[in-house]
């Protein structure tokens, strides 16, 4: 199950997201398909950034696996405990610039940072998941 707490003024397609999610978790065979995905504004990506990073920065993506996620202080969706694999945060402003960035469309670009979002809960860091995030990309666009 994909939690979707969107908390900005811009749409999003939650059965394309959920079919992003579906594919992942079952194709790495994942036991837990519990996660939380909020969608922040620039103002409230900088502050988490900054906070649980050191970067006075807006991002595209963040991901908080469960094991180290403390939900009484950190979660941006509904106060209630989900037991799962953790939380994603999406900035939807940076993905419409990165679209532009690189001549790519929105949808396009919000598939790849959710399932780059999901890896990392999985456990994977950036030198080991390019080629998965690739593969996953071309089959849900």
């Amino acid at each position: 199950m994909i939690e979707i707490n969107n908390l900005t003024t811009n749409s999003v397609d939650e059965n394309f997201l959920k079919k992003i999610a579906k594919i992942v978790l079952e194709e790495e065979k994942s036991s837990e398909s519990n996660i939380s995905l909020a969608f922040v504004g620039q103002g409230r990506m900088r502050e988490i950034n900054k906070r649980y990073r050191g970067k006075n920065k807006t991002t595209d993506v963040l991901s908080f696996p469960e094991s180290k996620v403390s939900f009484n202080k950190f979660k941006i969706g509904p106060t209630q405990k989900i037991e799962g694999l953790g939380e994603i945060i999406i900035c939807l402003r940076e993905i419409k610039k990165n679209a532009k960035k690189f001549n790519s469309s929105f949808e396009k670009e919000l598939a790849k940072v959710l399932i780059h979002g999901i890896l990392h809960l999985l456990g994977y860091e950036h030198e080991t998941m390019q080629e998965k995030e690739e593969n996953y990309l071309n089959k849900v666009i």
